[in-house]
């Protein structure tokens, strides 16, 4: 699917990094809504293309979104193009550990905070009352301090160059691109069917509305 995130959810990645209060509003929030962002489940076009990459019709699945359903589908050969909600990672030393394990972490030091949301955005975020935020508890990074983030690419930060790398080089390989629920608005994307089209590999996509690319 393609979501656009409303103004209200949007974190910049200068901000978290540098406002303790973005922090523990983004914390918080995802606190909020991580029970249930974590318990969604694939839909038939998630299974149908696990079902065909075990048939070998698909080689290579890319996907920017950051809910990990094609995991849960049984998809195997995937490149996360802006990172999982499903991992924490620390700035400073780079330690990375589960998001779930995380949560338990963030109830034993917010014991009274017992917001719960059932509207979701796209990264588990939730609207929450910003006065709710300025008491949760944030933890850093146990073996060296730094700040704790979730291992997703905020708006502002860049895609991590060995991943573009590797999904260059899977296009290269493949015979053809299908494009699956996304408008390529976002040049994160957009780029490595550009690509594609400059290699003369044939291009198909699947979306609802308008899209950037629309020559083959």
């Amino acid at each position: 699917m393609n979501h656009k995130p409303k103004p209200s959810h949007v974190f910049l990645y200068k901000d978290f990094i540098s406002k303790p209060e973005v922090r523990k509003r983004y914390w918080a929030r995802n606190f909020a809504g991580w029970k249930l962002f974590s318990s969604a489940q694939p839909n038939n076009v998630h299974r149908f293309l696990a079902l065909w990459e075990q048939k070998g019709n698909i080689s290579w699945l890319v996907t920017q979104n950051v809910d990990r359903l094609h995991h849960k589908a049984g998809s195997r050969n995937i490149t996360e193009l802006h990172g999982t909600s499903y991992l924490v990672k620390c700035l400073g030393c780079s330690n990375q550990f589960s998001r779930n394990l995380f949560q338990i972490t963030l109830r034993n030091l917010n014991s009274n905070f017992h917001v719960e949301s059932t509207e979701i955005a796209p990264d588990a975020d939730v609207h929450l009352d910003p006065k709710l935020a300025e008491s949760f508890n944030v933890p850093s990074c146990e073996n060296c301090g730094g700040i704790l983030k979730p291992d997703v690419v905020f708006f502002g930060e860049n895609v991590q160059k060995n991943k573009v790398f590797e999904i260059y080089k899977k296009v290269e390989e493949s015979d053809a691109v299908l494009v699956l629920g996304s408008s390529l608005e976002v040049f994160s994307g957009y780029r490595f069917v550009l690509t594609a089209s400059e290699q003369k590999k044939c291009i198909g996509i699947v979306n609802i509305g308008c899209k950037q690319f629309n020559t083959c």
